[in-house]
């Protein structure tokens, strides 16, 4: 998203430095590359589509759709049968392929039941132009229902160490029906990287609109992450994904995060963190920051 989105706390966006980023993790082994049509009103397909054009079978590809933006901060959450196949028409457009490895309902619709999307999703695996139906950001409830009408590959939601709320809500569901976890912010949207002084964030950056980001309180969080990772002489990004990794282990769920970035630099970091192996007395003392986060998510 970063890559199509100029607002804070992205930053200024490069199509070339961008495109040259997805190649590099082409390079380095990196096989899952996720976007949606919300990002940057279907310029982020583009560029994805730009940039595995002649090495799309090194990629398990992965968007989504039900996010109607239009414009501003105007959007309507679209669930109905007839926009999701429009959609997927149209993003299979933009990307430039026949087919979309994992296609995801982006948020559940406001104006159609679970089972009407599902459904809908269902006809395209038929069609031949999805492959494997994602959620995004479900219960364990919403996940049965849509189960029931056909099989999901993947949820898609917040988790890293400070972000934990799916264990009590949906994990139990993951594991029972063989779904695996799509972890997006898996660095706290940069909190966990030790980087982020939310004291400094600027005018217009969309966290400061986040409960965690209007308090200093949480800083202990970054320092306990920061403090391991000095211990293990890494940096404070590739242990917050290390511990993401390791974390399929003790749900019983494939988990895989998804870092995003826009330069080279930070991908290559992100990349070598899939090397780090935690100990047991490392996770643990991860998993305590995770009891003293102040604020809610949103």
């Amino acid at each position: 998203m970063g890559m199509s989105e100029g607002y804070p706390p992205y930053g200024p966006t490069s199509w070339d430095e961008a495109v040259a980023t997805v190649r590099r993790a082409l390079d380095l082994g990196v096989t899952h590359i996720d976007t949606a049509d919300a990002y940057g009103y279907g310029h982020n397909e583009v560029l994805v589509g730009q940039a595995i054009a002649g090495r799309r079978d090194e990629v398990q590809l992965a968007s989504k759709t039900g996010i109607e933006r239009m414009g501003g901060d105007t959007w309507a959450l679209r669930g109905d049968a007839g926009y999701i196949k429009r959609a997927c028409d149209a993003s299979l457009l933009r990307l430039g392929v026949d087919h979309i490895d994992l296609y995801y309902l982006h948020r559940v619709g406001q104006n159609a039941e679970i089972e009407e999307s599902v459904g809908a999703l269902a006809e395209l695996v038929k069609e031949g132009k999805i492959r494997h139906i994602g959620l995004s950001e479900v219960d364990g409830a919403l996940l049965r229902r849509a189960h029931a009408v056909h099989p999901i590959t993947a949820v898609q939601s917040e988790y890293s160490i400070w972000s934990r709320d799916l264990e009590g809500t949906v994990a139990d569901t993951l594991r029972e029906l063989g779904v695996g976890l799509v972890a997006y912010s898996p660095l706290g949207r940069g909190f966990l990287t030790g980087s982020v002084d939310v004291t400094a964030l600027p005018v217009g950056d969309a966290r400061r609109r986040l409960p965690r980001f209007q308090t200093t309180d949480n800083e202990v969080v970054a320092e306990g992450v920061r403090a391991l990772a000095q211990a293990r002489g890494v940096t404070p990004a590739q242990i917050a994904l290390a511990w993401v990794h390791a974390r399929g282990e003790r749900l019983g769920v494939p988990v895989v995060p998804i870092p995003g970035t826009k330069r080279v630099k930070w991908l290559e970091q992100n990349a070598a963190a899939a090397a780090i192996e935690l100990t047991e007395e490392d996770v643990t003392a991860l998993d305590e920051l995770a009891g003293k986060v102040v604020g809610g998510r949103y």
